[in-house]
């Protein structure tokens, strides 16, 4: 495992020394002078960099070896190279990056019609939401992929809408019964904290920085505004929705960070041995325990017979056989699942 990690870590920095050597080399005096010594075999090398070489690493680093990803990428690198090689040198090779305007106007197109079936099809995915029996966080996901095409783009939309929906309109929602994550740790009081820094920061920030740079102060404000809506958001999302067993399957999340459905015939065994939990938790279980401002211990860590798809933000889906949780209840918890 360290090998791989170390193997992965290699592949990311040579990734970004591909990138940022290209963009240093046309965007100093330094790089000018060498580009100038042979304009257009720097020029064919950047962009054999950008549209063959970067793409490749990344796959490599990202395992998800896809021709559809690629092509991505690929048209990504095009106009990546537009925007830094300048045009007078660019000049002789810009019919190749012309490519990747066509792959990404013919990419916007398919993703907005993904857009327009998600938008036509949404009377009935709330239907399908509303007559699931279970929870919001599980049923409104469920429900999209019941009427319109998996794609990585409806993942990203439905976290969206679901944060919007928990930071804006959850606020009246009573909390339902369950076994709750949060309520023995200082969960709240973190993200109230970081909610509280990250307004200090854009009151105290956002007006000097808007008389210097004021394209930089308006993106820093939106991303700081996303940022307040993502933590009320994950705040309610854990506050309304606690972990539940229903129809024989365990309905598992922290908020809109994590969440998992585990079908409870699937558990092979429940370890609630404090003595394995003393030391550091392995990166191959997934960890359901609410921050602390310090160290938490799990106090109960689920074997499963066959990996379980753990949904993280974006919909982003990674596979685990253990599970370990921390339960404000424990001995209630561990019971409802002998049971």
């Amino acid at each position: 495992m360290t090998l791989l990690q170390a193997r992965k870590n290699w592949l990311w920095l040579f990734f970004a020394l591909i990138v940022f050597s290209n963009l240093i080399l046309y965007s100093t005096s330094f790089g000018h002078s060498i580009v100038m010594i042979e304009p257009n075999g720097v020029v064919l090398g950047s962009l054999i960099d950008l549209i063959i070489v970067a793409p490749l690493v990344f796959i490599l680093a990202k395992k998800k070896y896809s021709v559809k990803l690629f092509i991505a990428l690929m048209a990504i690198g095009c106009v990546l190279a537009r925007f830094i090689i300048p045009q007078t040198i660019l000049a002789p090779y810009a019919s190749f990056t012309w490519f990747g305007i066509v792959a990404e106007v013919i990419i916007i197109t398919f993703e907005l019609l993904l857009i327009s079936s998600f938008i036509i099809y949404l009377p009935k995915i709330l239907k399908s939401t509303r007559s699931n029996n279970a929870p919001l966080l599980f049923s409104f996901p469920q429900a999209i992929d019941l009427h319109v095409k998996r794609h990585p783009l409806i993942h990203v939309l439905c976290s969206e809408l679901l944060m919007f929906y928990y930071a804006l309109f959850s606020w009246r929602k009573k909390v339902p019964t369950g076994y709750t994550l949060h309520k023995k740790t200082s969960y709240i009081a973190f993200q109230l904290m970081m909610i509280h820094a990250i307004i200090i920061e854009t009151l105290g920030i956002h007006w000097w920085l808007h008389s210097k740079y004021p394209i930089a102060s308006i993106i820093l404000f939106v991303l700081n505004v996303y940022s307040v809506l993502f933590f009320l958001a994950d705040l309610q999302a854990v506050r309304l929705n606690p972990t539940q067993i229903r129809n024989g399957t365990l309905y598992l999340s922290l908020g809109l960070m994590k969440r998992a459905k585990i079908p409870l015939t699937q558990i092979s065994e429940i370890v609630t041995d404090a003595r394995q939990f003393e030391e550091k938790l392995p990166k191959d279980i997934a960890q359901f325990i609410a921050k602390d401002f310090e160290a938490v211990k799990p106090s109960v860590i689920l074997h499963c017979k066959s990996p379980i798809a753990v949904i993280l933000p974006f919909g982003i889906e990674k596979y685990y056989d253990k599970i370990a949780i921390k339960v404000d209840d424990t001995p209630v918890f561990i019971e409802a699942l002998k049971k």
